[in-house]
């Protein structure tokens, strides 16, 4: 499967945006060397970029003995990430990183600048030439040339079919295009590849919204990955309409997502609060205190707390 060596450039796509809180943190760290004398290779610029949902871009870098550790305040979705040193030739994957701040290794070779991996010569045109088709449709998506893109990602499978990059693609730009039996067939078809390829659920619940099969909608939105943001919006409509209770599981399913989430636990603390919930509603608020002591809520936190003693 060609996953490692695309230079994916690809789907600067800003779908929702996402509420202040709507984080969940990423760790990632390990070690960067040369692929021939495996020695450390100093200062790599490391670039990260979403590829969907949200425009994001930050930059790192190794240190001096080709170590690096980064952390992304949102890792509920996936990034292209590309490592890049002089005399070396750039690297890039797409990687979804752990959420919830677990640190997730992740070593990397990089390949001296004229050197090619072991393989034969036939599967080295075949690869480069898949690569070359594939950043083709990526640039005519971002042009919003979407039949020419399709057309590029199709070209691209007929010839790697296992290729899980330009299945996703399609899946996006079919979506785009208003043809939801494509997106499906080219969504599951990604999922049946790489089923830990979760943001796919996603795509399919567009899609199946859009085509009115609620059965299908429901079963890939239970599938999608916890958005701590999304569930606390949701959350707040229900406060803002006074339904506690049925706020209160969405509250808690976001504190579940994201632990780090000061403003999920003030809300839920109000919550037991109004249900005469003391002992839940001060460990909730104290929590909230302890996230955010200079939070927005604080001081409405700390004389609730007077009256929880």
């Amino acid at each position: 499967m060609i996953r490692k060596a695309l230079a994916l450039s690809l789907f600067a796509v800003a779908a929702m945006a996402g509420s202040a809180f709507a984080v969940t943190e990423g760790r990632m760290s390990g070690t960067i060397v040369d692929a021939a004398t495996k020695k450390p290779i100093p200062n790599v610029a490391i670039t990260f970029n979403a590829t969907e949902r949200r425009t994001i871009k930050q930059s790192f870098k190794s240190d001096a003995n080709g170590k690096y550790q980064v952390l992304m305040l949102d890792a509920t979705i996936p990034y292209m990430v590309k490592f890049e040193a002089p005399g070396y030739t750039p690297y890039e994957e797409k990687i979804k990183m752990k959420i919830g701040g677990e640190m997730m290794t992740k070593d990397i070779e990089l390949q001296p600048a004229g050197a090619m991996p072991a393989a034969s010569p036939d599967a080295i045109r075949t690869v480069d030439t898949s690569v070359a088709a594939y950043n083709e449709g990526a640039k005519l998506f971002n042009e919003g040339k979407l039949p020419e893109a399709i057309a590029k990602f199709k070209e691209v499978l007929k010839a790697k079919p296992e290729m899980i990059a330009a299945w996703e693609a399609l899946a996006h730009a079919d979506l785009r295009a208003k043809d939801y039996a494509g997106t499906i067939e080219s969504a599951n078809k990604a999922l049946a590849i790489a089923p830990d390829e979760s943001d796919m659920y996603a795509i399919l619940y567009d899609a199946y919204t859009a085509t009115g099969d609620k059965v299908k909608a429901a079963e890939a939105k239970k599938k999608m990955p916890a958005d701590a943001g999304v569930l606390f919006n949701d959350a707040v409509k229900l406060l803002n309409a006074g339904k506690d209770a049925e706020a209160e599981p969405l509250l808690k399913q976001a504190i579940a997502a994201n632990d780090k989430f000061g403003q999920a636990y003030y809300e839920l603390g109000m919550v037991f609060v109004r249900q005469g919930k003391m002992a839940e509603a001060k460990q909730n608020l104290m929590k909230y205190l302890e996230l955010e002591p200079n939070g927005k809520d604080a001081a409405t936190a700390k004389e609730s707390l007077k009256y929880l003693q």
